[in-house]
């Protein structure tokens, strides 16, 4: 690897013909990186969808090494079983962490392997060894990779519908309502028939075991992905609307947001106004809410203003204050803020609305005293508002807290 570049430096083509130079590889940090920077870089993705997938696979098995296991059928139905797990755990990454707690890049490897240990434990054993067989597919081969608890317990768990005595049963069901099952034993180009012909273009969650609403939240991270690469691909330096430059632009919505920003919380004057009292645990919440409050205006003020002095060049423009430039200009909140601030999947416009509207209600709290009603998604951190509420039963009732808990 070390020597490839000076080997393509030394051919010698004639630059009017048509001569191109192709190189594949797999993965290596010892891959010259002038190659990278020169070539065009082409990336082989897994196919979309579960029919595509074990298409794929079942295009790049050998007819002959199909037919030459000791038990045919066996070999057979259990490669179908191993064909459909690949595409199966390679497809759940679409459910974000519904299917996986992290995304695992398996590859082609995996598969290729595991095909050739199951010839070697079919023609070894008389008797299917379907422990071994599970043990290293899902812990050895596929679970080399998996480092999560939950996925490890996850990939053998999905494994087991596919490495298990049903299989071999003559068109054994693999979902309860039937809409994928076990090809009828024959040559290799009867499974490609048969998946090109029988099996549903759509995919359906019941296969992933997961609810149909599981679509949903595949469908938001497929647009949202999408929508992420067209903002990237978006120019920063070009005219705006209205033929505004893109500095005009953010400076304008760092202004706005500024301006609209309050004042931190005078922490003296609340403390003052509501003491801690032992019968009245909201006051110690409120103090709570008002100092992780301040907290987050205190990052949002400040980045806003570095932002404006950026633009002028007053300071360096730095990664993390360049990250907040492309989140404003995308209508995006910024990380550095998520960092600071509680849970929330809003855009920016929506999400600067709802962050002043939380702290007019604590203003109002502050100065009116505490409301007849909460508005409870309106907390930093709810947990403490209702760890307040029982507490304030608990004390005036003298019930041990541990034995009061909420109704909704």
């Amino acid at each position: 690897m070390p020597t490839l570049d000076g080997i393509i430096e030394d051919v010698d083509e004639d630059k009017a013909s048509r001569f191109r130079l192709w190189l594949t590889a797999m993965p290596s940090d010892k891959f010259p990186v002038t190659i990278l920077q020169n070539g065009i870089k082409a990336t082989i993705e897994p196919p979309k969808g579960l029919k595509n997938n074990i298409l794929r696979s079942y295009l790049a098995i050998d007819e002959q090494l199909f037919e030459s296991c000791d038990k045919t059928s066996a070999y057979k139905a259990l490669m179908w079983g191993l064909c459909f797990f690949n595409a199966l755990i390679l497809e759940r990454r679409k459910f974000g962490p519904l299917g996986w707690n992290i995304p695992y890049e398996f590859s082609n490897s995996d598969l290729s392997i595991s095909q050739a240990q199951l010839m070697v434990f079919l023609n070894h054993y008389e008797t299917i060894p379907w422990e071994a067989l599970r043990y290293m597919v899902a812990e050895a081969n596929y679970g080399g990779r998996v480092t999560d608890p939950k996925d490890r317990l996850t990939i053998n768990v999905i494994l087991e519908e596919f490495y298990n005595p049903s299989m071999l049963k003559v068109n054994h069901k693999l979902v309860e309502t039937g809409k994928y099952w076990v090809p009828t034993e024959g040559p290799l180009s009867t499974y490609q028939d048969f998946i090109r012909d029988e099996m549903p273009l759509n995919d359906f969650t019941e296969i992933f075991g997961l609810h149909d609403n599981a679509e949903i939240t595949s469908a938001i991270n497929t647009t949202n992905k999408l929508l992420e690469v067209c903002l990237s691909l978006q120019s920063s330096t070009g005219a705006g609307a209205g033929g505004k430059s893109a500095d005009d632009i953010l400076r304008e919505i760092a202004e706005d947001i500024l301006q609209r920003v309050p004042a931190n919380f005078d922490m003296e004057y609340a403390t003052k106004k509501h003491p801690i009292k032992f019968e009245d645990s909201m006051n110690t919440v409120l103090q709570q809410e008002l100092l992780r409050y301040n907290n987050l205006t205190r990052v949002v003020r400040e980045s806003l203003i570095n932002v404006g002095k950026a633009i002028k060049g007053e300071v360096p423009l730095s990664v993390e204050l360049e990250e907040l430039c492309t989140s404003l200009t995308n209508n995006q909140v910024p990380e550095i803020w998520h960092k600071r601030a509680y849970p929330s999947l809003k855009p920016l416009a929506s999400w600067v609305l709802d962050y002043l509207k939380r702290l007019k209600f604590c203003n109002s709290w502050v100065e009116d005293g505490a409301p007849p009603s909460f508005w409870v998604s309106g907390f930093f951190f709810t947990q403490s508002f209702f760890t307040g509420s029982k507490q304030n039963y608990a004390r005036k009732y003298v019930i041990a807290i541990d034995q009061i808990d909420m109704d909704y």
